[in-house]
């Protein structure tokens, strides 16, 4: 059998086709995967645009996120039979605990870059590097958990330890940002958005958001709206110069998530807020499974939607990343 795929030959978004490849048959502890949607990450972009320094093996399929039907399932599988839904994990073999590698090498063996991607009619993965779907989320909703809805999942709830009341602010309304605002919001939080589009703002209003901001200045704006307490915590997207902005943001002993690099992947601040207000600083780099399985019960439990901000057809992927590129409200996402 061969299935459909979007692959590259070489770094570089220009040199993206689809191709045809032979659909490896489930054996051993494999699953074969008919994928219904795909949802991409900025990340997806900066692969295929750079290669992140990543060890890519051409013909590369990019693309981490799925969410697909099981075909077939090879004869040591024991966590899922034909015919269940399920999306991808995006650190495949972290299956709880600490990233897998060392401070030489540190870990970042994800799909769509260390490992083969998922955009893709079918793909045959280990039963490892799956978790069962929300039964409440179509395929196009449940392809958007395993790496933005995750990152969001794990600043707050399974690092941070979010409560009410706490004080968050989320930097933009993208995939992550979205998240982090619908999860704080379940539980409880003040949360205060930022961008520059006013009208992105007054959509996360309208989502919950209690505050909305612009991003010029917009650490003095927290201070006001918090009467000089801060933020307990901190979605940093943007990086670069930005992170001395969430350090005269954040509470004494609150909290800096850094998520996203669009400013750039060096951080640049002045040294003594952070000695002063003792803050964590935390990088994510996603989740490990366990994490997904809660954040999967939870969106079973509460009703949380994904904000979708389009969907695409398989054929229209060079659309859906110039869309990226303008910056979404929410997931983008590809439909077989």
């Amino acid at each position: 059998m061969l299935a459909k795929q979007w692959s590259i030959d070489n770094i570089g978004p220009t040199n993206l086709m689809v191709r045809e490849a032979a659909v490896e048959e489930a054996s051993g502890n494999k699953v074969l995967v008919r994928a219904e949607a795909v949802s991409l990450n900025y990340r997806d972009k900066l692969v295929l645009e750079t290669g992140m320094g990543l060890p890519l093996q051409f013909p590369f399929v990019p693309a981490s996120d799925l969410a697909g039907v099981v075909e077939a399932v090879g004869p040591g599988v024991t966590r899922f039979k034909p015919g269940d839904r399920v999306i991808t994990t995006f650190l495949p073999g972290r299956i709880n605990g600490p990233g897998l590698g060392d401070a030489r090498h540190p870990p970042y063996k994800t799909l769509g870059g260390y490992y083969p991607g998922v955009l893709s009619e079918y793909v045959t993965f280990s039963e490892d590097w799956f978790v069962h779907a929300p039964k409440t989320l179509d395929a196009v909703e449940a392809s958007t958990l395993p790496c933005a809805g995750l990152t969001a999942w794990f600043a707050l709830i399974e690092l941070g330890r979010l409560k009410a009341g706490d004080k968050v602010v989320i930097q933009g309304t993208g995939g992550v940002a979205l998240f982090g605002l619908q999860l704080a919001k379940m539980h409880g939080a003040e949360v205060i958005i930022t961008s520059a589009n006013a009208e992105k703002l007054e959509r996360a209003r309208a989502l919950g958001a209690d505050h909305g901001i612009g991003r010029e200045n917009w650490a003095e704006s927290v201070l006001e709206l918090t009467e000089d307490y801060g933020a307990d915590h901190i979605f940093e997207i943007a990086a670069g110069a930005n992170f001395g902005e969430s350090l005269k943001a954040v509470a004494v002993n609150g909290r800096i998530s850094v998520i996203g690099v669009m400013d750039g992947f060096d951080l640049s601040a002045p040294v003594q807020s952070l000695l002063l207000k003792s803050p964590t600083v935390q990088g994510l780099s996603v989740g490990h499974r366990r994490a997904l399985e809660d954040l999967v019960r939870a969106v079973d439990r509460t009703g949380l939607k994904p904000v979708i901000d389009k969907r695409y057809s398989f054929d229209e992927l060079p659309k859906a990343l110039q869309h990226l590129d303008r910056g979404p409200f929410g997931k983008m996402v590809i439909e077989f």
